[in-house]
Order: structure tokens, then sequence, then C-alpha cells
């Protein structure tokens, strides 16, 4: 039996091997059930759905957050901000917060007007795509974090620092309440 993954879309992905230029293996996820499939991960590798439900094998990451920190800041994006829709992101040595290209709350308005809000918000919650806002960055070894936001000029499209200290959960009690608000393009930091 092949290895499924099913993303949060409802897609289900089937786990294939492939080969290089230079011969050696590459694992990938496919729509198709035809093909080299594979029945469980390799050794190293992890599954890894990216925030517009993209499904990759990657090799393991190591972990530079700890659990407990990812829940505060995924608790205290939800204390702190109004923002509904968002997903956290960990990779490398961030944690990157994502939040929906469309405006939830315009859209859930006319869903309630038209009597259908219960049956399509899921569906359209399983079809927002999602642009990375915000991130909480450490080197590895270190105790110090790093927030950065994303600059939407078209001379910089990067990221730009914003603050920096050991106390992740006063830097997401700090800039947590400007996500998804006109105050964020207004932040700016060192």
């Amino acid at each position: 039996m092949a290895l499924q993954y099913t993303n949060r879309r409802g897609q289900t992905y089937f786990l294939h091997q492939g080969t290089t230029k230079t011969g050696k293996p590459k694992y990938y996820f496919s729509l198709k059930t035809e093909g080299n499939l594979i029945e469980s991960i390799p050794e190293g590798f992890e599954i890894y759905e990216n925030p517009n439900a993209q499904v990759y094998l990657r090799k393991i990451q190591p972990k530079v957050f700890s659990d407990r920190e990812l829940e505060a800041v995924d608790q205290g994006i939800k204390k702190y901000s109004k923002i509904k829709n968002f997903i956290l992101d960990v990779k490398d040595n961030s944690i990157i917060i994502h939040l929906p290209e469309q405006n939830v709350g315009n859209i859930s308005e006319i869903l309630t007007a038209s009597g259908r809000k219960d049956t399509l918000l899921n569906d359209l919650e399983s079809l927002l795509t999602y642009n990375p806002m915000m991130r909480f960055l450490r080197k590895k070894d270190s105790k110090s974090v790093r927030v950065q936001r994303w600059c939407f000029r078209g001379s910089v499209d990067d990221w730009i620092d914003l603050d920096e200290g050991e106390d992740l959960e006063r830097l997401v009690k700090k800039y947590a309440p400007h996500l998804g608000q006109e105050s964020f393009y207004d932040l700016y930091g060192f």
C-alpha cells in the first residue's frame, strides 16, 4: 500500500520515488496513483505541508524552537490579535506567521447575508491562500529571538527587522496586535 497524505484542502497525495540525473533517489508527492509508489517515509525525511497546502518530503529539520514556544506564539496571536485565520509555519530557524490573501471578514459577511455561511465557510477556509507576514527567528544555540515583518515596498520586498530579545512571549504580546491591522505597515525597527 502506497503512503498517502491528505492535506488541509482534502486532497490525497501519494509518495513516489524517482531518480535524479546523477542516479540518486528523489522523493516527491503527487496526486497521481500511478508510477513508482513507495510505502514508507525514507529514514531522515519528514512530510511537510506548506501554508498553501502543497505537500513535500523534506529532510528532518532541527528543532530551534520548543513545542512550548510554538504554543506560546499560537496562543499569543489568538489572545492579542484580531485575526482568526492564520497558519504558523516552522521552517529552518524561524516561526513564520502566514495570513490569508483574501479578506475573510468580508467574505464571511457575504455568506452570512446569503444565509449559507455555515455550509460554505469551512469550504472557504480550505481554499484560502496565505502569505508570510511576520516571523520570529533564532540562531541555533542562541536564546535571543529576532522579530521581522514582511515589507511590501516594491524596492524592498524582503524581511525587515523590528525587535530582538530573549523573551519570546513579550515579543509576541508586543507585535501580534498589529497582525491584520493598518498599524502593521507602520512598524519599523532598529
